[in-house]
């Protein structure tokens, strides 16, 4: 208990004295980076065919199976058997999320594609988890439709030291605009412009 009020001061202590006060100031600038940059790396044909292959796959899935599979995702996050990360990571898609994540210098931190459950079609990195399909992420994105846009929480990475927020949108395909999955992009808000 007394560990939980010490990592609870810390985090007043660091949300008091940040830089980033709350995401509500930033999201001008960061509905405008997807609009105009982010939005474009989703248009890959390869990333829509598979958004499209897996949304078919997983149509009779349950909600047994998709905790199943997202248990099982969690499982191999950090272990040596990791046959389930790998197979979602080497897809094509998977690696040109990666590349522009990369090409970005640093202002996107990861990026990965939910199909119509929530479930990881494609992504830059692992994620620790498979389903986000339970996540506002997810529901405020996919769930109010094409065109929608969620914009989370300021939160420090602990792993990069950076102060960054998630910004979510939902993929419509391209020939029909119905809503057929989303995409988050985890965005270092020290290196907005």
């Amino acid at each position: 208990m007394k560990f939980r009020l010490v990592a609870a001061a810390a985090t007043a202590c660091i949300a008091a004295f940040s830089p980033i006060a709350n995401a509500s100031e930033y999201d001008d600038q960061l509905k405008s980076l997807v609009e105009a940059e982010l939005l474009g790396w989703l248009n890959d044909p390869e990333l829509i065919s598979s958004l499209k292959a897996q949304n078919e796959e997983h149509a009779g899935l349950s909600q047994s199976d998709i905790d199943g599979m997202d248990q099982t995702w969690r499982a191999e996050v950090g272990s040596s058997s990791t046959t389930m990360i790998d197979g979602v990571l080497s897809r094509t898609a998977s690696v040109h999320l990666a590349e522009k994540q990369e090409a970005s210098q640093g202002l996107v931190t990861e990026v990965f594609v939910m199909d119509n459950r929530g479930l990881n079609v494609a992504q830059s990195a692992v994620t620790s988890d498979y389903w986000q399909g339970d996540e506002d992420k997810w529901q405020q994105s996919f769930g109010n439709g094409a065109g929608a846009i969620h914009i989370g929480e300021v939160e420090l990475d602990e792993s990069s030291q950076t102060y960054q927020s998630q910004v979510s949108v939902a993929i419509a395909d391209p020939d029909s605009n119905e809503v057929i999955g989303a995409a988050t992009f985890g965005i270092n808000l020290e290196m907005l412009e």
